[in-house]
């Protein structure tokens, strides 16, 4: 059984990572979304924020699980049986930051990273665009699910309020 990994912040989770997560489900057996909880970097979303997010983004790839880990990323695929992490490359500068990740990562552990690279239509969204957008009221709508889109607007209006 071919079990891979896909790392990340996902704060929030945007039609980009949604499309990777996708394709990864379509070419391995079982797919682990897994959420880093970076005790050192505050989010918009508190990591279990950021799960059900994602489970209810990824509802329609039935091998598909969301889980949260802690400290090191291969500790995390040691732990659960995954020998491979997916990452996606948007442009050029990506892959010269994910290329040394990716060689520590296979340094430390023997853990292998495939590298797929974004959909065109993708390339440019980024987590932090999205918030960046909805923050000031922009619509979203066509960069996340609806779901992550309610809670976007939801999130900002609290803080308004507060």
């Amino acid at each position: 059984m071919r079990r891979v990994v896909c790392p990340g912040s996902f704060d929030p989770v945007t039609h980009g990572h949604v499309d990777i997560i996708g394709r990864a489900a379509r070419q391995n057996d079982e797919v682990v979304v897994a959420v880093l909880n970076n005790v050192n970097k505050r989010g918009l979303f508190s990591v279990d924020e950021k799960l059900a997010m994602l489970t209810d983004s990824t509802k329609e790839f039935p091998n598909v699980s969301v889980a949260k880990f802690d400290g090191l990323l291969v500790d995390f695929c040691r732990q659960n049986d995954v020998d491979t992490i997916v990452r996606s490359l948007r442009s050029v500068s990506d892959f010269d930051y994910e290329l040394q990740i990716a060689q520590m990562n296979y340094q430390l552990s023997g853990v292998e990273t495939v590298f797929m690279t974004a959909n065109p239509q993708y390339s440019f969204l980024s987590s932090s665009l999205v918030r960046e957008v909805a923050q000031h009221g922009g619509d979203v709508s066509t960069l996340v699910t609806p779901y992550v889109e309610q809670r976007l607007r939801a999130k900002y209006e609290e803080a308004k309020e507060g």
